[in-house]
């Protein structure tokens, strides 16, 4: 799962220095964006196929490509106060490839909304067996789901009040529960209960578990005062969040033999822990569509200069990810990480590239921080970029040495390098950037209008 900011939140331009916040806070939102669901499911997927150390081994390494995509992408936020949907426009992208960005990104919403139903749909199922197949369960969940995000949101933070720490509540009474009937030392040498994962694809489905994250760190650190607080609250937060949940679902897959979720809560904690998932689940999910949303909405304005409705685009996209859960997209949790461990690296390769080697587009972006606006204008299109992206991710998709997300972002970061040098990388078009009345009005808009 990845959580982005809400729709206004995007208007802002650069922050100001009074808009900066202490390191620890956002460590601490950031280790709530790890420790969900979504990583428990993770680290039982890992345990079910891994022995305790090749799994242990698994998170560090998926953990330390994260943690260096997010620490250089979040200090080019940092330095700049831009979110990544406008940051992206200068760092190689240009203003269609920063909503090709954002519709990436929520077409991967979509599916973990669809893999966050399915888990619901099984944990209803066992509530209330033979009621209806679970495939019934996940259509009526998703599309519950998604009236609700039509509606809004009013009604919804208390239940995120609740579950959030009643989640971290249940992982611990799981540990607790199951361990107590286990050998630690047992767990810790056994063999994988399942079919066997290698070391490289278990980094890989690491990295895709919060990829989306990473991309968008930027969202988080453009309030951080320095460098050095990017670097202490992704160590911190990503850290703690990967190993404390992660490796407390690789020992609950060994200990229950299995790497299905709810077999494990039930057989640990039993129906209390289901209904914790359920409610859990239902806050993830609405965030996961509602986010989705605001990437469609953007990239089909953004290209096609069109304005699509939130609700009716809300529904259609909710309706597709409940299908998507009834269909079995659970089944294919581990290759849908892999998938994202592989496309989204490049992004953060052609920003780290452009903004640190090439700089076609830095010296407008220097020339307005002080004043804390926003360049004129940004490339309307960078087809080299596009083209890099691409074939980064087919890369590291078929190649079967190494790890994957590794090689897609180190082979983005060379290809853009040698496309500057030949000066291949050039806007097609051009976007005048509306600058908003004050850099600190936090209600102001900052957005682009084709010229050509």
């Amino acid at each position: 799962m990845a959580r982005t900011a809400p729709a206004e939140d995007f208007a802002l331009s650069r922050v100001t220095p009074d808009a900066r916040k202490p390191w620890f806070g956002i460590a601490v939102q950031r280790f709530g964006q790890v420790s969900a669901l979504s990583q428990f499911l993770l680290g039982a997927t890992l345990g079910y196929s891994m022995t305790f150390g090749q799994a242990a081994l698994a998170l560090l390494l998926g953990s330390i490509i994260l943690e260096i995509i997010m620490c250089i992408v979040g200090i080019i936020g940092q330095k700049e106060g831009l979110n990544t949907a406008l940051l992206a426009r200068w760092t190689g992208f240009g203003e269609i490839g920063a909503s090709l960005v954002g519709l990436a990104i929520g077409i991967s919403l979509i599916g973990w909304f669809g893999i966050q139903s399915a888990i619901s749909a099984q944990s209803l199922n066992v509530l209330m067996p033979g009621v209806m197949p679970i495939w019934s369960w996940s259509l009526i969940f998703g599309l519950a789901v998604t009236a609700i995000v039509s509606f809004g949101f009013v009604g919804m933070q208390w239940l995120a009040n609740i579950t959030v720490p009643l989640f971290l509540i249940l992982v611990g009474w799981s540990v607790i529960s199951e361990l107590s009937k286990h050998s630690i030392s047992d767990l810790l040498t056994s063999p994988a209960p399942g079919p066997t994962m290698s070391v490289w694809s278990g980094t890989a489905i690491v990295a895709g578990g919060l990829i989306v994250g990473a991309i968008i760190t930027a969202d988080m650190t453009r309030y951080n005062r320095s460098k050095a607080d990017v670097v202490k609250q992704t160590v911190v937060g990503v850290t703690f969040g990967e190993f404390v949940i992660g490796l407390a679902g690789v020992l609950l897959a060994h200990a229950a033999a299995t790497g299905d979720i709810v077999a494990i809560v039930t057989s640990s904690i039993g129906f209390v822990g289901l209904i914790i998932v359920i409610t859990g689940t239902l806050k993830i999910n609405d965030w996961n569509l509602y986010s989705s949303t605001l990437g469609l909405v953007n990239f089909i304005s953004t290209a096609f200069g069109k304005n699509i409705h939130r609700v009716s685009t809300t529904v259609v996209l909710g309706v597709v990810g409940s299908i998507l859960a009834a269909a079995g997209i659970l089944s294919q949790f581990t290759g849908f990480l892999i998938i994202l461990g592989v496309a989204f690296p490049p992004i953060a390769g052609i920003m780290v590239a452009e903004y640190f080697i090439v700089k076609r587009w830095r010296g407008e972006l220097d020339a307005t921080r002080a004043s804390g606006t926003l360049p004129s204008t940004a490339p309307r299109v960078v087809p080299a970029t596009l083209i890099i992206w691409a074939v980064s991710s087919v890369v590291g998709y078929f190649v079967t040495w190494g790890i994957p997300s590794l090689v897609s972002l180190l082979l983005s970061i060379l290809l853009y390098v040698i496309a500057g040098k030949l000066g291949w990388v050039r806007g097609v078009g051009r976007a005048t950037t509306i600058q908003a009345e004050t850099a600190s009005a936090p209600a102001a808009s900052a957005t682009t209008v084709p010229t050509n």
